[in-house]
């Protein structure tokens, strides 16, 4: 009875993750899609991108990277480059780093930005576009449209 009890439990787990890394697929294929969208709508603006930089841990120091985009966050953690990549520009950097520069990794978007932080760090996805292109969607709809 027991053997069956924790064989259920271990099923029902699985099942559970399974189901959440679903949802979680499901959130970044949203988000993806409207970066892309994006970055469509602000090329048929002309609207500048800016050369993007990773933070070190702590606001120890700042490092440059091969990446133009736009910032997505206020503090400039977060950001799509010119081709729709999601980065996230926080890193340990060393001395070697802030000097010779770095390539952040690709992350997949979430359509929260700062999910799980202290009260007024999150912003939705659409949101922080908006405040980059106000009516952007519109503009990325007629584009396609002509």
């Amino acid at each position: 009875m027991n053997d069956d009890w924790a064989r259920q439990r271990t099923e029902a787990a699985h099942e559970h993750a399974a189901r959440l890394a679903a949802r979680q697929d499901a959130e970044h294929r949203q988000a993806e899609e409207l970066l892309a969208r994006f970055v469509e709508a602000a090329g048929a603006a002309d609207l500048p991108a800016e050369a993007l930089q990773v933070k070190g841990y702590g606001g120890r120091g700042t490092a440059r990277t091969p990446l133009h985009g736009w910032y997505l966050r206020a503090d400039r953690t977060a950001a799509v480059s010119t081709d729709g990549d999601f980065f996230v520009l926080t890193a340990p950097l060393s001395l070697l780093d802030r000097v010779r520069g770095v390539r952040p990794a690709v992350k997949r978007p979430p359509l929260v930005l700062g999910a799980g932080g202290k009260d007024g760090d999150s912003i939705d996805l659409v949101d922080a576009l908006e405040r980059l292109l106000p009516g952007w969607d519109a503009l990325q709809g007629s584009a396609g449209d002509s």
